[in-house]
């Protein structure tokens, strides 16, 4: 129960850091404001960090990890595109990017709290994933 878990738990995890990555690779280039893109590059780089610890615990239980399904990422694409063809402001990538944030705070507990057995190693990445999008979710507001 508790490898089944652990993998549960880092499969969720890698997900939610490529979902991360994708997003902030979509709305970058419509970022004016200096400061709102030394954020996202500095969360970016976050994600892309535990995402090699997530992988590196992923090899170690012998699994691949797990891509975020195509509907998710078509969608979460539609609406960036619509809400900044609209909208190309900077108030616009934040929200955006605060309701990402809020998502992935809430699916990763859900998720943390699903696989209870999971080994320490993994509920440790996935909090630290957590506080990641806390952080960035609070460093967004000044833009909102």
């Amino acid at each position: 129960m508790i490898e089944q878990d652990t993998v549960r738990l880092l499969r969720e995890c890698d997900k939610g850091v490529k979902m991360g990555i994708s997003s902030i690779d979509d709305v970058y280039r419509y970022v004016k404001s200096e400061s709102l893109k030394r954020i996202l590059s500095e969360c970016r780089t976050d994600h892309e960090s535990l995402g090699h610890d997530i992988e590196d615990q992923l090899m170690r239980v012998g699994d691949t990890g797990k891509d975020p399904g195509a509907f998710v990422k078509s969608m979460s694409w539609i609406k960036t595109t619509a809400m900044l063809a609209m909208n190309t402001s900077d108030n616009t990538v934040a929200d955006l990017m605060t309701d990402g944030c809020n998502m992935g705070i809430k699916s990763l507990s859900k998720y943390l709290n699903q696989y209870a057995a999971a080994d320490e190693s993994s509920k440790d990445v996935t909090k630290k994933l957590i506080k990641v999008e806390e952080n960035m979710s609070h460093d967004l507001r000044s833009f909102l």
